[in-house]
């Protein structure tokens, strides 16, 4: 497979400023692969240590501010030798032992030639309770499950993938109705790794939900094993409810919904814990379309996403039959698909920095703001069908004037210049940053 974030690895590694590399992200969305890959791409060596709660384990990184004395014992422990510069250091599950968290700091310090990397499935949670990591001693990168375009590259569909660019889109693509059904194939796959190999290999729908339903347990398990006994049954009540909170018109998340009566101190750790452990993201409403959007943020108000459409698609049990026969039965399901799977897509192009805005009564509601490299707050509409009519997006740009707005849907890609709408196809959405970048020029010619 090929993944995006190789070439920010490399980049990483050529950096002057490079630091011991933190790898987070959501279990089994591949930073294991991702490491080991990078290491045999471009080191000659890589020293790969899978670190396990144990003694043995405990006694490598048992507190020591040397960090050649580390790099001794996990030499002799792996039966290798490490060379700077040449070996790819790799402490795996790293959150299992705290002490080889703080060590990371002394490879900063005093052996800044090494290059390490360490990943683990929960650190986001473990880095936001360590008050005592010093900041600015290690770099990040956060792994997210496939992109759209990802899994079309994992298809062989490297040629059809790289001519999704604005110029190709304004000519018309020749294979829009099969990116379309790609994407629809998408909603249901989605883009961990495992259940993206499996279903290439061997194009079964229920193998293929049964792999995601295993990753789900494995979610559930980590709750109890990271947790304790009644914070984890709190955060299972809230992670049950988010595909409801999702089908909701008004995405809003409700307390409420979880139990009658719940109130936000009740269940406020539990999302962040969510949050910081990459299984879900908030996307909190903003007062009003100003720069920065973070100014105008109203935390108390937010949508809640899934890191991945496919795990979606298993929690929900969709059929893949009414999915990809566009069954009326999948009717009322296809907004909320949809709706996640534009999210999943400006993550992956951008990452953060997703919003999204309602009027006072909640009848209007634009389902993301983004900010362009100028400034400029750009509303993005979801429609999931060929319907593309957009009252709420025409409220808000009679009351904002914006310069111009991003409509996304199965629809082709156009530009009305009238009404200064960009209409994105679904596919093209990792190309946004791309779009947004000549978006005014193309609203004005």
């Amino acid at each position: 497979m090929e993944r995006q974030i190789i070439e920010k690895l490399h980049i990483w590694k050529d950096s002057p400023r490079r630091k011991p590399l933190l790898l987070t992200g959501a279990r089994q969305v591949g930073k294991t692969w991702a490491m080991k890959e990078f290491g045999k791409l471009y080191y000659e060596n890589v020293a790969y240590l899978p670190i396990i709660d144990s003694e043995t384990f405990r006694y490598i990184f048992k507190p020591v501010s040397e960090p050649l004395e580390i790099l001794n014992r996990v030499q002799a422990e792996l039966k290798t030798t490490i060379t700077a510069g040449t070996t790819l250091i790799i402490f795996d599950e790293i959150q299992d032992i705290p002490d080889a968290i703080n060590c990371l700091k002394f490879f900063k310090e005093k052996a800044p030639e090494y290059h390490l990397i360490a990943a683990g499935s929960t650190l986001g949670v473990m880095l936001s309770q360590q008050k005592s990591f010093p900041v600015g001693m290690v770099n990040f990168l956060n792994l997210h499950p496939m992109s759209f375009i990802e899994y079309l590259n994992a298809n062989g569909e490297n040629r059809i993938s790289e001519m999704i660019n604005v110029n190709q889109l304004m000519n018309g693509s020749p294979f829009e109705e099969k990116l379309n059904a790609y994407v629809k194939e998408y909603f249901y796959v989605g883009g961990m790794p495992e259940c993206v190999s499996a279903f290439i290999s061997s194009h079964d729908y229920v193998e293929t939900q049964e792999i995601q339903k295993d990753i789900l347990n494995t979610y559930i398990r980590d709750f109890s094993k990271y947790t304790t006994a009644n914070f984890a049954a709190k955060l299972r009540l809230v992670w049950d409810v988010i595909p409801a909170q999702l089908a909701k018109e008004n995405k809003k998340f409700m307390y409420g919904v979880i139990k009658n009566g719940a109130r936000a101190k009740e269940y406020e750790t539990q999302i962040e814990w969510l949050r910081d452990s990459s299984l879900a993201y908030k996307v909190s409403k903003v007062t009003k379309p100003g720069y920065p959007l973070k100014s105008y943020e109203d935390a108390s108000a937010f949508k809640i996403f899934i890191h991945d459409i496919g795990i979606l698609s298993a929690m929900v049990e969709i059929d893949s039959g009414v999915l990809l026969r566009g069954s009326e039965l999948f009717t009322e399901a296809k907004g909320t698909m949809t709706e996640q799977y534009v999210h999943q897509q400006l993550v992956a192009a951008r990452e953060k920095g997703i919003y999204f805005w309602s009027n006072e009564n909640g009848r209007t509601e634009i389902d993301f703001l983004i900010q362009d490299q100028e400034g400029n707050i750009v509303p993005v509409e979801v429609k999931s069908g060929f319907n593309l009519r957009a009252k709420s997006l025409k409220a808000y740009q009679q009351k904002y004037n914006p310069p111009y707005a991003i409509r996304t849907s199965p629809a082709s890609f156009k530009v009305d210049k009238v009404n200064k709408i960009i209409d994105v196809p679904l596919y093209a959405l990792e190309i946004l940053p791309e779009v947004l970048k000549v978006a005014k020029s193309l609203i004005e010619e």
